[in-house]
């Protein structure tokens, strides 16, 4: 388990369960069975106790408050909460008339070499062609250009199968924003811009479209999942699936992997809920900056998507390991 961060901007303050707005009302039994998920991964003596006790219990709720204090963790900025999901595509193993752009797997040019072909180079030329490299083939164009964005994603076939697929290797050239390129063009202003906004104008723009995406030089290569059931959530940070609305991507350098986190979420929908630090993220900085994983699919990404909220998030640490963070004049 990552070691947290001591700094002089960094405080401490352990609470009660009282002093947590919603505890009461919460599903705490739904938390440990995701707290089981990836607690046997942990390695210190303390963590390692606690979660073999947590195998053995009977109410969800005493086992969090008889063995764990809540920590609030702060460094002085503001508390952000957003949300992540997993991408959903259609697709097919084999194209068709509507199945026509191909996610690649990684060649062994793109591995020997640290710049390779460029995005429309891969896409316009016979590079790629006959090669087997094909995984799957979908039929919308944006989506796969968001979906090498994410790095991963699932691929819902005709028969209602699916298939995981992860992040293989990239082709080396920097990432250019398609959103900043079309603020460039004066198509839209700043404000008006997102993930939506931009693939509603390459569909309703076929040709330029295209074009627009080619703009991005990087081009992301992927390869299946195979490890993980394709019903089960994405793996997070911890090689363990996440699960929805239950675990958080953290910063480990002040929240531990694997740690229970009483959130918090105020704004438009508030969410009082315990959760589980299961993953972490290239924006996902801060002792009080957290992503909610909102599930697979558009309804989880439309949610996702809408959450830029304050609060705060509260740590759940083992009893001798929170009371150790206080100053001596404190313990």
């Amino acid at each position: 388990m990552a070691g947290m961060a001591h700094s002089q901007d960094t405080t401490y303050k352990i609470l009660d369960f009282k002093d947590l707005d919603g505890w009461e009302r919460d599903d705490h039994a739904a938390a440990l069975q995701v707290f089981q998920n990836t607690c046997t991964d942990l390695d210190e003596p303390d963590w390692a106790s606690l979660c073999a006790v947590a195998q053995n219990i009977t109410s969800a709720k005493s086992f969090f408050e008889l063995f764990f204090r809540p920590v609030l963790i702060e460094d002085g900025n503001d508390a952000l909460f957003t949300g992540y999901f997993e991408p959903e595509l259609d697709g097919a193993l084999a194209p068709d008339e509507r199945f026509r752009f191909p996610l690649y797997s990684m060649p062994s040019e793109a591995r020997e070499n640290t710049v390779w072909l460029s995005r429309r180079e891969i896409e316009t030329t016979d590079a790629m062609h006959g090669r087997g490299l094909e995984i799957a083939w979908v039929d919308d164009p944006v989506e796969l250009f968001f979906l090498q964005v994410q790095g991963s994603g699932r691929i819902r076939l005709p028969n209602g199968n699916h298939v995981r697929i992860g992040y293989a290797g990239a082709n080396g050239h920097p990432y250019r924003s398609i959103g900043v390129e079309l603020i460039r063009r004066g198509v839209y202003s700043p404000h008006q811009v997102s993930a939506q906004v931009i693939k509603n104008w390459v569909r309703r723009n076929p040709v330029d479209g295209l074009e627009l995406l080619r703009h991005n030089p990087s081009y992301v290569f992927f390869r299946t999942v195979d490890r993980v059931s394709p019903e089960d959530g994405p793996l997070g940070a911890m090689n363990r699936s996440v699960t929805a609305m239950r675990s958080l991507a953290v910063d480990p350098a002040f929240t531990p992997l694997g740690a229970p986190i009483w959130l918090e979420k105020d704004g438009e929908d508030p969410l009082r809920r315990l959760m589980i630090a299961q993953d972490t993220g290239s924006a996902i900085k801060g002792a009080q900056r957290a992503d909610i994983f909102f599930g697979t699919g558009d309804d989880a990404g439309r949610a996702a998507g809408r959450l830029k909220d304050p609060g705060r998030m509260l740590v759940l640490l083992p009893i001798q390991r929170a009371f150790a963070l206080l100053p001596e004049s404190e313990q």
